[in-house]
C-alpha cells in the first residue's frame, strides 16, 4: 500500500456501483466494489449472477488530495463521512470482506441493532424489565440467556422486544472522578 492512501466508502447512484468501481479506476486510483454471487431462480432454469454486496457503495484507496477525483466521477453522490470526516475503513476489513465473499455465496446482510454478548432489557412480554446477555441476533428474533433461580434460560424473543441497557462507568482522572454512561 502507498503512504498516506487509505480505504474509504463512497456513495453512490442506486445501481452504479460497478459502473463508479471502473470510471474511478480510470483515474489510476484502487476501487474494490465486493461481489456476491447469487444463484436466481426463474421458472425454467437457474443462473448463477454477480451482484455488489453493498447496495450504492463502492470503497476506494486514494489519499485526502484524490477525494476531489473521486468525488468529481459520474455517478458519485460522496465520500460517506463518520463525525464530519470521510470515514476511514480499515485495511483488515476489507481484506476480510474479500475472503468472506472468496469463500461464500449467496452473502446476505442484516443490519442488527443488538449484537451478539450485549446486555439487553427486555421491554416487552412476560418477561418485561429481566435482564439477559445476547447470544445469537436471527431475523428479527433475538436468542437472549436470562439469569434467574441460578439456572440459565434461554429465550426467543422479537428484536422489538428488547433494547440495549446502558452500562454505568466510573472514570478517575488525578483530581476527581466522574461518571459516564457508555
Amino acid at each position: 500500500m502507498s503512504s498516506g492512501k487509505k480505504w474509504y466508502a463512497v456513495y453512490t447512484r442506486p445501481r452504479w456501483e460497478k459502473k463508479v468501481s471502473e470510471l474511478v479506476g480510470k483515474k489510476n486510483i484502487q476501487t474494490y466494489c465486493p461481489i456476491n454471487r447469487v444463484v436466481r431462480q426463474w421458472s425454467d432454469r437457474k443462473k448463477m449472477i454477480f451482484e455488489p454486496l453493498f447496495t450504492s457503495y463502492v470503497f476506494v484507496q486514494c489519499t485526502e488530495k484524490e477525494h476531489v477525483l473521486v468525488k468529481q466521477t459520474s455517478g458519485v453522490i460522496n465520500l460517506v463521512y463518520w463525525l464530519k470526516k470521510p470515514a476511514v475503513i480499515r485495511d483488515v476489513e476489507i481484506e476480510m470482506i474479500q475472503r468472506f465473499l472468496n469463500e461464500h455465496q449467496n452473502v446476505k446482510l442484516e443490519k442488527t441493532a443488538v449484537n451478539v454478548n450485549d446486555i439487553v432489557r427486555i421491554v416487552g412480554g412476560p418477561f418485561m424489565d429481566q435482564e439477559g446477555k445476547v447470544l445469537e441476533v436471527k431475523n428479527k428474533t433475538v436468542k437472549l440467556v436470562l439469569p434467574s433461580l441460578g439456572y440459565m434460560m434461554s429465550a426467543e424473543l422479537e428484536t422489538t422486544n428488547v433494547e440495549p441497557v446502558l452500562k454505568k462507568v466510573t472514570m478517575f482522572s488525578a483530581a476527581e472522578s466522574r461518571s459516564a454512561i457508555v
